[in-house]
């Protein structure tokens, strides 16, 4: 985009000039640092249901606040898959598995690690994805 050195009375004026250039090129430096990578969330779902979706709910906002992409499958597919059938949870599983190969990185969250959330760690270091571990308390844990 080429910038007007001159004002529309046909003046030279840098000042304006050098502002509009400024600010041209923090937009584009913003558009380069935009990237925003995709965590995969990695909560308990079965169980306490209700608890588990809210706090997954938060384990995602958790990571938009960390400039990430969440994607948590377990707050979509109970839409329209039925968890307590088993050919169905089995294709909930490996839809789950795709996304999980669409991710930058794993974000596993809580205490408990459920058959279903650690089928999908054992995927993730399979495929040598970074894994970050969080209490329910979103306290970053080494492991």
């Amino acid at each position: 985009m080429c910038i007007n050195k001159y004002n529309p009375e046909r003046y030279h004026d840098p000042t304006v000039h050098e502002a509009l250039v400024n600010i041209i090129k923090e937009e584009k430096a913003e558009r380069k640092t935009a990237f925003k990578p995709l965590v995969y969330i990695c909560s308990p779902y079965s169980g306490d249901v209700d608890r588990n979706v809210k706090r997954a709910r938060v384990f995602c906002r958790f990571a938009l606040e960390k400039n990430c992409i969440p994607i948590a499958p377990h707050l979509l597919f109970p839409q329209f898959v039925n968890d307590d059938i088993p050919k169905e949870r089995e294709l909930a599983m490996l839809m789950n598995m795709v996304l999980l190969g669409k991710c930058n990185e794993l974000w596993v969250f809580g205490e408990r690690i459920s058959k279903g959330m650690n089928a999908e760690i054992q995927r993730a270091k399979q495929k040598r994805m970074t894994i970050r571990y969080f209490t329910e308390d979103l306290k970053e844990e080494i492991r």
